[in-house]
């Protein structure tokens, strides 16, 4: 329908006079009170100074030169300073409805993005230890953006950006190396800022099993650094694909260093007179693009900063032809990618095509009070284990039912809560209490003709109808604000006025006509509830 009214007020406009130049983005919006209309736009009032002209005169002339379809449009009413209202005709509404129905699972998709070749990194932990409550934001926020962009037409890839090589790896590979010792009844002591998970543990107990003693002599710890990666990775996986998240691609940062992308990354930026040696480190002027200060890339150690190889890495992902980059950070990213993005340009790539979504952390709140977590130090808890604890369907609810810009306290007791009180089982139950009416309607009644919409002209039937059809555009929002919540409190308001029409119009029990038209207006606001819930990763049982 916006596209419709964009389309007739645009040629309403050039019929007026207005030149195609002059015209602004028409902005439809839906009217926050449903007595002002279906939908509402203020290009009136956005056109009166270029105009010249009063917003509300400039609206009379323009409903008057509007060609609106009356199968479309009932009504077209002036409010306020120039505000045009829109009414949906019934026939419209029953029509769009009908057509809801027969596309079922593919209802709400649209092509803001078709054409587009996306690549979307998310979660990017190095293999250190299990995934924690800490990444499971990152992981379902990423995961879930990434359905979106796929629902309005991109093709996406999901990407995991993950680095082997470091300090970081060599405490690890240190710490089983001294646990193994350990297993074998060998005095040994963990390395300084080593791992003391119980993760560790396992894996030196496999190496036991799987190598008896013969690793004893090991002059350092690499083979042991390459068996607790093998294991972890694994181990990650295993909970991303529990959570309904599974990965197209996995980038190693050192293949940035063997194919010479670091130092060519370097050097070119030395060419342009934007980086050089101080103190024994190499410094990027970032003061040429208003920063207080240069930023060093190289430390003096002659090890890298995350800005590095994270430039090198954008340049990659350009390189290999994606439209779209889109990074999943948290909070402490914020003063980082701004240079990774100058970087970007400098080297002569389309930083537009480069995007970031930020999210605030985690508190995970347990007993009433925040409970802290530390890889290294082991007083972390693992997303297996809140999976465990809540479920997996709830768990993603939670790290997506507030804005990814607003801290996220994820409660365990309310998580925990059975029936209609928790969030998630709210929709789930809409959804299971739809199927269970069906079924009834199935075992009272056989339908042989098609059901005869226009008998639904109840308030509350109306008001659900208009509900769904704003499915897409609901769906839209999210993908191009990159907010998932968006969808959620779509379908909060949806589950609502399933409830409304429950409660006022009775289903079984009435005329066969009327029976079978709510039925189908039930099964239709089953598939909206499906199709949201599958865009959130999350199931939408039959029975609960």
């Amino acid at each position: 329908m916006d596209q419709y009214l964009q389309n007739i007020i645009r040629k309403a406009l050039i019929e007026m006079g207005v030149s195609e130049e002059a015209i602004p983005e028409i902005q439809i919006e839906t009217p926050r009170d449903p007595s002002h209309g279906d939908s509402a736009t203020n290009v009136a009032m956005a056109l009166a100074k270029p105009l010249r002209n009063n917003p509300r005169k400039i609206a009379e002339e323009l409903v008057k030169n509007l060609k609106t379809d009356p199968d479309k449009i009932s009504s077209v009413e002036i409010a306020g300073p120039g505000f045009i209202n829109f009414r949906y005709s019934d026939n419209y509404l029953y029509a769009e409805l009908k057509q809801l129905l027969e596309m079922g699972n593919e209802f709400g998709k649209g092509s803001d993005n078709r054409g587009v070749n996306a690549l979307v990194e998310f979660v990017s932990a190095n293999p250190t230890g299990p995934l924690t409550v800490g990444h499971g934001r990152n992981a379902v926020l990423g995961d879930t953006v990434a359905r979106l962009l796929e629902w309005t037409g991109a093709e996406v890839q999901r990407e995991y950006y993950f680095n082997n090589a470091g300090r970081q790896m060599r405490v690890l590979g240190q710490s089983v190396q001294a646990r193994y010792l350990q297993q074998l009844g060998k005095k040994a002591d963990l390395p300084e800022g080593g791992y003391e998970g119980e993760y560790i543990v396992d894996i030196a107990k496999s190496l036991v099993e799987e190598h008896g003693d013969s690793l004893l002599n090991e002059a350092d710890e690499k083979l042991f650094k390459e068996k607790a990666e093998a294991a972890i990775f694994d181990e990650i996986k295993k909970t991303l694909e529990r959570m309904n998240i599974v990965m197209d691609s996995f980038f190693n940062e050192n293949t940035l260093y063997e194919d010479g992308s670091i130092d060519q990354t370097i050097e070119k930026f030395r060419k342009k007179g934007l980086a050089y040696d101080k103190d024994g480190a190499v410094w990027f002027k970032t003061t040429e693009f208003g920063k207080d200060k240069d930023t060093v890339l190289i430390k003096s150690t002659g090890e890298p900063t995350y800005r590095l190889p994270d430039i090198a890495y954008h340049a990659n992902k350009l390189e290999r032809g994606f439209d779209l980059c889109l990074d999943v950070f948290g909070a402490d990213h914020i003063d980082t990618y701004p240079d990774v993005l100058n970087g970007i340009d400098v080297l002569g790539y389309d930083k537009s095509k480069v995007d970031v979504l930020v999210y605030q952390f985690v508190t995970l709140v347990k007993d009433g009070k925040p409970y802290k977590m530390s890889t290294r130090k082991a007083n972390f808890v693992t997303l297996d284990e809140l999976m465990d604890e809540v479920g997996e369907d709830v768990t993603r609810f939670f790290f997506l039912m507030r804005s990814p810009n607003t801290h996220l306290e994820f409660d365990v007791a309310q998580a925990k809560e059975a029936g209609e009180k928790n969030p998630v089982f709210y929709l789930q139950y809409a959804h299971a209490r739809i199927q269970s009416i069906l079924r009834k309607v199935d075992e009272i009644a056989e339908f042989s003709d098609m059901a005869d919409l226009s008998v639904l002209t109840h308030d509350s039937e109306i008001t659900l109808i208009k509900k769904m059809l704003s499915f897409p555009d609901a769906v839209s929002l999210a993908a191009s604000h990159r907010e998932p919540h968006r969808v959620i409190t779509y379908l909060n308001e949806l589950a609502s006025n399933f409830t409304t029409f429950y409660h006022d119009c009775r289903i079984v029990g009435e005329d066969k006509a009327i029976m079978q038209a709510r039925s189908e207006l039930a099964k239709a606001v089953a598939a909206v509830l499906r199709n949201g819930l599958g865009i959130l990763g999350i199931t939408a049982p039959d029975r609960m």
